[in-house]
């Protein structure tokens, strides 16, 4: 944010003029401190907290789990017991590492569709999705690397599906998956792998959260009414923004407050609501369990991975083109990734001019049906694949694609949205029912 004018740090004792000439920490954390925030911004812009949170809590209960835990698959199952049983609190940091990974994806989705419906995405700040989708993805790695470090009967079995799926890539997928598994079956080298990577991939996923808070505080947050931050003047900016501190890191304390109460509720009463039983069975290759399922916030992506078998029309179409190079396999597991994929060209798939969707009418119905679909997707990816709920996946599945391919592009030619408000401060003035006074 670099860009509104504001009071910048000034140092003023002779240890901060001396520390600002060679490590200007204080600086950045004052100027990220006080950053000017639009003072419109609602609740749906409290969840960045609750991330951070997740972050930090998942990698302090995880470096202390990694302690306990042992990495090979004759002692691993053994040693979260151990760690459940006979470490001083280790049911409880195990517990609130699983349902924290859990609350930081319930949290992610709700910032991806809170940017989606606000058009977060829309110029400048592609670059800042994209930052969000790769540390999105490197979540998604991350969790799937955990899950299966604990080797119980649903842990072992997810790691062989999903590792399978590298092995449908025509002409390379058997090296790869053989290089993924450290040999030519799920066995101690995979765990060891996985372990390993699990270490290293949250390290990832910090320099690029850094990275996001730095290119979103270069762009300036976005708002709800997706009109920017008045920047002629610093007179204009303060009437369009407020210090982050005190006023936006109070409200956003007092959320996290009231959501950690529900989290830890589930914790303390509840704590494997969101877990498989069979993942308290030892993994063993010889007993396949009857239905095969990842984590909840997995599903969505796995019930389009499931939706396209040899029998679909489009499936049948590319296999007889490409003479069965991209078979069903292969083309769920492009499905799959180019769900992803999709989500990333938002920026430039949505060719609306307006950039909230507060004023766009025909855009909000399109928007809710696409949260709507978003859930029927998880439902489904817990289901079976026989009967009608195949027909309900390749439904959900054929709309999630719709939406990014054909509708939103189209809506930004056809809709007539409203006309937005002039000023951030209009915009507060209206809600908060502030009064504007004339210039003396």
């Amino acid at each position: 944010m670099s860009g509104i004018p504001h009071n910048h740090y000034e140092p003023k004792t002779g240890i901060e003029k001396w520390l600002h000439k060679r490590l200007p920490i204080v600086a950045l954390a004052y100027d990220t401190m006080m950053i000017p925030t639009p003072k419109n911004l609602n609740w749906w812009w409290i969840w960045g907290i609750v991330l951070a949170f997740c972050l930090v809590s998942q990698l302090v209960t995880g470096i202390i789990l990694a302690m306990h835990y042992t990495p090979h698959i004759d002692l691993a199952f053994a040693s979260v017991e151990h760690i459940m049983r006979d470490v001083n609190g280790g049911h409880m940091l195990r517990y609130v590492h699983a349902n924290g990974g859990s609350l930081f994806f319930f949290a992610v989705y709700i910032h991806i569709f809170r940017g989606l419906y606000y058009g977060s995405y829309k110029a400048p700040r592609e670059i800042t999705w994209i930052l969000g989708m790769l540390i999105y993805v490197a979540m998604m790695a991350s969790a799937f690397l955990g899950y299966v470090l604990p080797w119980g009967q649903m842990s072992f079995w997810a790691a062989t599906v999903i590792t399978g799926l590298f092995g449908a890539i025509p002409w390379v997928g058997d090296a790869i998956q053989t290089w993924l598994l450290g040999g030519p079956s799920v066995d101690n080298a995979t765990l060891n792998r996985f372990f390993s990577l699990h270490y290293l991939v949250p390290m990832i996923l910090v320099a690029l959260v850094a990275i996001h808070i730095w290119a979103f505080h270069s762009t300036g947050n976005g708002n709800p009414t997706g009109v920017e931050v008045r920047r002629t003047s610093k007179a204009e900016a303060d009437k369009d923004t407020l210090p982050f501190w005190p006023y936006f890191v109070i409200k956003d304390l007092f959320a996290l407050a009231v959501i950690l109460v529900a989290f830890f509720a589930v914790v303390g009463f509840m704590p494997n609501f969101l877990g498989h039983p069979d993942n308290y069975i030892p993994g063993d290759p010889m007993v396949t369990p009857a239905h095969i399922v990842p984590e909840w916030y997995f599903l969505p992506f796995y019930a389009i991975l499931r939706t396209f078998t040899p029998d679909v029309w489009v499936v049948m179409l590319v296999d007889w083109v490409t003479f069965g190079v991209i078979n069903a396999k292969f083309f769920g597991v492009i499905a799959m990734f180019g769900s992803l994929i999709v989500l990333a060209l938002a920026p430039w798939l949505d060719t609306s001019k307006v950039r909230s969707g507060r004023y766009r009418p025909m855009f909000k119905w399109w928007f809710w049906l696409l949260v709507l679909d978003f859930v029927v997707l998880t439902w489904s990816g817990a289901q079976l694949t026989t009967g009608i709920y195949a027909y309900i996946s390749l439904i959900a599945t054929t709309y999630w694609f719709a939406y990014f391919l054909v509708i939103l592009p189209i809506l930004g030619l056809i809709e007539k949205p409203l006309t937005p408000v002039a000023t951030i401060e209009e915009d507060f003035n209206a809600h908060y029912g502030v009064k504007s006074h004339p210039a003396e």
